[in-house]
Formats: C-alpha cells, sequence, structure tokens
C-alpha cells in the first residue's frame, strides 16, 4: 500500500529539517502543507526552505501562486492529491510537510463539497474585516449563520471570513453544508509531530523571529507593501511590519510583537494537534530520524 507520512506541528518546531532526512531516506519527495509558502516572494516570513534544502529534496507546493491569488483548502486537496499520485507512481512512499492543519485535514479527512468563491464575495468578506474586525464578522455571521457563529473559534478571522464567503456564494448557511464525514483515503497515512516543551518551543519561536529579521524581513515586506491589502499578506510577520511602516507602532514593538502573536498561533497549533489522537509524538531527545522509521515500518 502507498504510504503518505505528514510531517506537522506548531511553527519552529524543526518540521522541515525532519521531513527532508525522511524524504532522502527513501529517496522520495515532499508536498508542502503551508497555506502561506504557496505564494512567490515570502520565503523570508513564511520560513520557507532554503536553496540548499530545495536542492536537497524535490518539494511541491511551494512559491506557486501569485499575491494575488485565490486558494482555498478545497483547492489544495485537489492538487496536492493529483501530486501524491504522480509521486506514488515511481515510490511507494511519499512525505507532506506543514502546519497549516486545514491543510492536513484535506487530505486526511477530505474536505466538504463547497462552492468557488467569486472574487467580488471575497473582496466583500475580506472588507469586511479590514473596516470592522472581528465583530463585523460575528455581526455578519449572526445575520447569515447564527448556528456556526455559535460553535466558531470567534477570533479566527481567516474562518469567520471563510464561513461568511460560503454563505453568501451558496445562498445557504455554512453549517447546513458542513457533513463533517471523513473521506476513506486509499493510502497509509501516519501523522508525526516534534513534541517540544512549550518553553523550549517558544525560545525557538523567539530565535527564528530574530533570524528571519536578521536575514531580511523588513526588506522583504517593503517589497510588498503595496500589496498589503491581499489575504495572502495578512498574516503574521506581514501585518507588524506593515503596522511599523505605517507608523502605528516603532519597530522594535513591531518585532517584539511578531514573537508574540507567533507563540500565539503555535498555541492554538497545539491544541489542533491535541484533539487528534492519531498524530504520533516524537521525542526531540531521541533521534528523529530513527523515531519516524520505526513508526513506518
Amino acid at each position: 500500500m502507498k504510504t503518505l507520512v505528514i510531517i506537522t506541528g506548531p511553527t519552529a518546531s524543526g518540521k522541515t529539517s525532519l521531513a527532508i532526512e525522511l524524504a532522502e531516506a527513501f529517496d522520495t519527495e515532499i508536498v508542502s502543507a503551508d497555506s502561506r509558502q504557496l505564494f512567490r516572494g515570502l520565503p523570508i516570513g513564511t520560513a520557507a526552505p532554503t536553496p540548499e534544502q530545495l536542492a536537497r529534496v524535490r518539494h511541491h507546493l511551494i512559491g506557486v501562486l501569485d499575491l494575488d491569488a485565490y486558494y482555498s483548502a478545497a483547492c489544495y486537496e485537489e492538487d496536492a492529491l493529483r501530486i501524491l499520485d504522480d509521486i506514488w507512481a515511481g515510490n511507494d512512499y511519499a512525505v507532506m510537510c506543514g502546519g497549516s492543519m486545514m491543510y492536513i485535514d484535506a487530505i486526511t479527512r477530505g474536505i466538504d463539497s463547497l462552492p468557488t468563491i467569486s472574487a467580488e464575495v471575497r473582496d466583500y468578506a475580506l472588507s469586511l474585516y479590514n473596516k470592522g474586525g472581528l465583530p463585523a464578522l460575528h455581526d455578519k455571521l449572526r445575520e447569515l449563520d447564527p448556528d456556526y457563529l455559535s460553535t466558531a473559534d470567534l477570533s479566527n478571522h481567516r474562518r469567520l471570513v471563510h464561513a461568511i464567503e460560503i454563505c453568501m456564494e451558496s445562498g445557504r448557511p455554512y453549517s447546513t453544508l458542513r457533513t463533517g464525514e471523513a473521506k476513506q483515503r486509499p493510502f497509509r497515512i501516519i501523522k508525526m509531530a516534534i513534541g517540544h516543551d512549550r518553553q523550549t518551543l517558544f525560545d525557538r519561536i523567539n530565535r527564528r523571529v530574530d533570524m528571519m529579521i536578521t536575514d531580511g524581513l523588513e526588506e522583504e515586506a517593503r517589497r510588498v507593501y503595496p500589496f498589503r491589502h491581499l489575504n495572502s499578506l495578512n498574516t503574521v510577520g506581514y501585518k507588524e511590519m506593515f503596522a511599523m511602516m505605517d507608523g502605528i507602532m516603532d519597530r522594535e514593538t513591531a518585532i517584539a510583537r511578531i514573537a508574540k502573536n507567533t507563540r500565539v498561533y503555535a498555541k492554538k497549533q497545539l491544541l489542533w494537534l491535541s484533539k487528534d489522537p492519531d498524530v504520533k509524538i516524537l521525542d526531540p531527545n531521541i533521534p528523529l530520524l530513527e523515531q519516524t522509521l520505526r513508526f513506518i515500518n
């Protein structure tokens, strides 16, 4: 049976390095599961694999979209499954690496059949958030789909915007279109994450942010500043740099805020992981590749 090995977990936990070692061990390729690494021109802020890492193992779905491109978990499901079939044509193993949990779920559980969102609806839903923040999204969903609102993560603006898009495009409440039924996949799935303790993880995040600044995050953000209204740039790292450029906060505060908001994001990823009993947690004090091979074999 074909096998998909997924290296997931919170940001800065060491996923990329382990995935590359694993792909080299099986002489296979890596499919990224990172919703921001998909976009071109953002290698520093998205912690994309370096040119040296990309040269070691072939990666898919990194730097393939323009900043203004529409993309969804359903698009990812279709693209990733097609790529996996191509990899499996010549190898029994494929590696997936990333911390975008909706993308991981898209592959392991499948996505409900939902309408494609038009540019007009997408722009309107995003403008609600840009103009009115989370309260505006809550008000709109209270009107369109109170059942979804009652169970939603009220601080996750991306999920809320997406729900509004679906409601408006379909003309039906998003909650009535979600079946929650997992699709059966014709391949074996093994999910793993590196189990750093929280303080170690936060220290790794802080060091990564410092390295991003050293590597040129500010210059990268200035290059894409004219496109700051796009959803692809509505993410940690760029938002704080844009606020600095707009004079809303000073440079030191912006950098500290990037680290803080990244830690908050990591907490959400850890919470998601804690609800998935299928994820095997790796001990960072034991050689990681050895552990992964034991789980696979």
